[in-house]
């Protein structure tokens, strides 16, 4: 895993602290105990219950290097939403307005980890949320997408 810094709102590293507790306090303990059971259950080789645990146990213990590894390198952003502040410049955090051919977008750009287009909320990273990086109120951003050139303007920044 690299160093790299991950940006991260609160709600999203207490989210990832909750998730390691779990898996360090919980999973870890039902899966030890799953692997004791299927050992008593005898021959380990044709064993599926006993080979499902170490499998799981193994994700697991991945898993738990992976968040361990990401919360040593995350930077906490500001949440911009819940301040209401208009701002002057788009950075990692910020919720903001965009207007193309008449219609209205908004995002927040969050880091990678809590990227969700879907609803709404963009990574720093991908090329949209980059190209909004460092832009000011009322700036139009050109973006290149498949079906050509998007030119969008920013009319809110929070």
């Amino acid at each position: 895993m690299t160093d790299k810094t991950e940006y991260i709102t609160k709600e999203g590293y207490d989210k990832l602290i909750k998730e390691l507790d779990m898996l360090k306090n919980v999973k870890r303990k039902e899966i030890a105990n799953r692997i004791q059971e299927a050992k008593e259950l005898g021959d380990l080789s044709e064993n599926a219950e006993y080979a499902e645990a170490k499998n799981e146990q193994s994700f697991t213990e991945g898993r738990i290097i992976q968040l361990d590894n990401l919360l040593k390198n995350v930077t906490l952003i500001e949440d911009k939403t819940k301040s209401k502040t208009v701002c002057d410049i788009v950075e990692v955090g910020s919720k903001i307005k965009l207007e193309s051919d008449g219609s209205i977008t908004e995002y927040t750009i969050v880091g990678s980890n809590e990227a969700d287009p879907d609803k709404g909320f963009i990574s720093n990273e991908s090329p949209l949320g980059d190209a909004f990086l460092g832009r000011k109120l009322n700036d139009a951003v050109e973006i290149d997408v498949p079906a050509g050139k998007v030119t969008y303007v920013i009319t809110h920044i929070e």
